[in-house]
């Protein structure tokens, strides 16, 4: 209740004189004391709104300090449950160009929707690597790109929050020490001999609304500072002994602000944001805490108004947080039914790819359902949650283990289908074209009765065993076409280069005679096929008349091609050691090569089966082999040429230097 203090007798009358004269618009507020009620701090986000202490209570005790929250500003509502982990790195981007005591609940709300969806990505990283044949003991799971930026970003937001929080706390010390100073300074205003009253009312107004101005002080220290302040100005009032009409002149003004406040919370009952009106209805009941006691007939009236304002505030906040127990409850029912659905389609076990991708689509279908639902009450949200996603993690896995058998199926048919490439290409380098043609044929055959391979590999094996196919028939329709046009002229051109042969004189010059020979064999390599009954007699004929000269001139065909390129070192012109160079070079090619066709050769023979057409095929490949011998035996052999030339040249450029 209000109190008054009554003017003395003994009063100066120039003093009542100049009270009496002056209209002064001030702000009274009564001390607090210990018996009085403290403010109930503001009810929970989840919580039913408290009753509003006595009007009593609202005019002496000491305002609640200006929380945190209060500052902060209303946040819009996001729908996260939609967006993926990029989306929800871009939300943050945009966060952080607003103002950080803005953006609490929703940066906190992002991260942990960002972590879910985090742990998700990392958990198929980790199958992944198990599936590839990771030992999981050895798994080290980390962060991609995404999730560097967004926890990079997370990390920038918690420092701006913390400098501000920081900032906040400097700045309520500040005020502290700003109030401290103005309790001084009243306690100067009241100990000074202040004679007139304008005067000193204007100064303790100026002070009352500096102190108005400071902000927050550090929470530990509110109550006392209040109870000091409010000391003083009943110590001001009790010096001065202010007059009874000044006093309803600031009983007047108070109860002009509490109207307007009163208007104020009226106004927020039709608010339609029920979160905004409920902060803007606690800085109100903060705010008439502040201001001072109002005339006694009308104390009551005004309390009870803004009191009735307040009241339906608080129960719309009520209403609206059983309307929300509704809505969540609703949710967990739509949400077991989605349950049972998936029960349902996970019952029965697929057995075809096809029943595997319905049931798939099935449960991805019911999963952005699941989405577009709100939330279900806080207790039971992570059950549901884990239930429903035990199921669809349940079923990716039984799929992952039928896909798996069905890959290795297509792997081992992949690697039957390269075993029978290989064979056709090996075919289709054979000139037995009966045989030849009747293996292919079979191949063909065995290919029809494997199964289906990789759908990305499929096509790639199947061409390169046509090709085979088709080169071979392609080979084996040109032969036969040309064969048929030029036979007669290929016979005719080997008789004349026989009966050429026959009738040559050779001399005594040893190198002459084997480039005659050498010249022979090459014209008679040069003409084409001949009849097939003719071929081996022409053949035979021609070996052994070159054997027989090679007999006659007591040469080898080997000592033939070693005197021949001796004879061409001794004349190369120019710079012999950097020909030399070359040459050696050019050989040691030559001779990995041959040595590498070899290896392949050899390779090759490892995949023929026993049979007399795989025999036939060896025979011709060994022949190959034997010939890539004999002329590596021959590029050694001069190489070796090469290395006594070189060997030469360097003593003969040492003599000259030392000469």
């Amino acid at each position: 209740m209000e109190e008054t203090t009554p003017m003395q007798p003994e009063q100066n009358e120039e003093l009542q004189n100049n009270a009496q004269e002056t209209v002064v618009e001030t702000i009274v507020e009564e001390p607090h004391t210990d018996n009085q009620p403290k403010e109930e701090p503001a009810p929970a986000a989840e919580e039913a709104p408290a009753a509003e202490a006595p009007e009593e209570a609202h005019e002496a005790a000491a305002p609640a300090a200006e929380t945190e929250e209060k500052q902060e500003a209303e946040e819009p509502a996001v729908d996260l449950n939609s967006m993926d982990r990029e989306g929800l790195l871009a939300v943050l981007q945009e966060l952080m160009t607003e103002e950080i005591q803005a953006i609490k609940g929703r940066a906190t709300a992002l991260r942990a929707r960002f972590n879910e969806l985090n742990k998700e990505v990392q958990k198929k990283a980790f199958d992944t690597f198990v599936a590839e044949g990771g030992n999981k003991e050895e798994y080290e799971a980390q962060n991609d790109s995404v999730a560097e930026a967004f926890y990079r970003l997370y990390d920038q937001y918690r420092e701006r929050r913390q400098k501000y929080l920081a900032d906040l706390e400097v700045q309520k010390q500040k005020n502290y020490e700003a109030k401290q100073a103005l309790i001084e300074e009243l306690r100067t205003l009241i100990d000074s001999e202040e004679e007139q009253v304008r005067t000193a009312l204007d100064r303790f107004n100026a002070i009352q609304d500096r102190w108005k101005a400071i902000g927050d002080v550090p929470r530990e220290k509110m109550n006392d500072l209040w109870q000091s302040y409010h000391f003083q100005i009943e110590q001001f009032f009790a010096k001065l002994k202010i007059n009874r009409e000044l006093r309803e002149l600031d009983q007047k003004h108070n109860l002009e602000q509490k109207i307007a406040l009163c208007e104020k919370a009226e106004e927020l009952i039709v608010e339609p944001s029920i979160t905004k009106a409920f902060k803007e209805l606690q800085e109100l009941r903060a705010q008439w805490k502040e201001i001072g006691p109002v005339p006694a007939e009308q104390n009551e009236e005004i309390w009870q108004r803004f009191q009735h304002a307040a009241s339906q505030i608080d129960e719309r906040r009520k209403e609206y947080y059983e309307q929300r127990k509704e809505e969540f409850d609703n949710n967990l029912l739509a949400k077991q039914a989605l349950i049972e659905k998936a029960e349902t389609l996970t019952a029965e076990h697929p057995e075809t790819t096809k029943q595997w991708n319905d049931l798939t689509a099935a449960l991805d279908e019911l999963l952005k359902v699941w989405k577009t639902i709100g939330p279900v009450p806080r207790e039971q949200n992570e059950e549901i949650w884990n239930k429903f996603k035990g199921m669809i993690d349940r079923h990716y896995a039984e799929k992952k283990e039928y896909f798996s058998a069905i890959r290795d199926e297509q792997e081992s048919n992949y690697q039957k289908k390269i075993e029978l490439c290989l064979k056709a290409e090996a075919v289709a380098q054979r000139e037995d074209w009966k045989k030849a043609t009747e293996e292919l044929l079979q191949l063909q055959e065995e290919w029809k009765n494997i199964g289906a391979t990789s759908r990305k590999v499929s096509e790639k094996v199947w061409q390169r065993f046509r090709g085979a196919c088709d080169t071979f028939f392609t080979k084996k329709s040109e032969f036969f076409k040309e064969r048929r046009t030029s036979e007669s002229e290929n016979l005719a051109k080997k008789e004349a280069i026989l009966t050429e042969l026959k009738g040559h004189e050779w001399g005594d010059n040893r190198e002459e005679n084997l480039e005659a020979i050498k010249d022979f064999q090459r014209r008679w390599a040069e003409v084409g096929f001949v009849p097939m009954h003719d071929k081996e007699r022409l053949q035979q004929e021609f070996r052994g008349e070159i054997n027989r000269i090679f007999e006659q001139l007591k040469i080898s065909a080997r000592e033939a091609e070693e005197t021949a390129y001796r004879e061409r070192l001794r004349n190369v012109a120019g710079d012999a050691k950097k020909f030399i160079g070359s040459e050696k070079q050019e050989l040691q090619e030559k001779i990995e090569k041959l040595r590498a066709d070899l290896n392949l050769w050899e390779n090759n023979l490892g995949f023929f089966a026993s049979s007399k057409q795989a025999d036939l095929l060896k025979q011709e490949f060994e022949k190959k082999m034997q010939g890539a011998r004999q002329q590596i035996a021959l590029l050694q052999a001069k190489l070796r040429i090469l290395n006594e030339s070189e060997k030469a040249e360097q003593e003969k450029e040492e003599k000259k230097d030392a000469e």
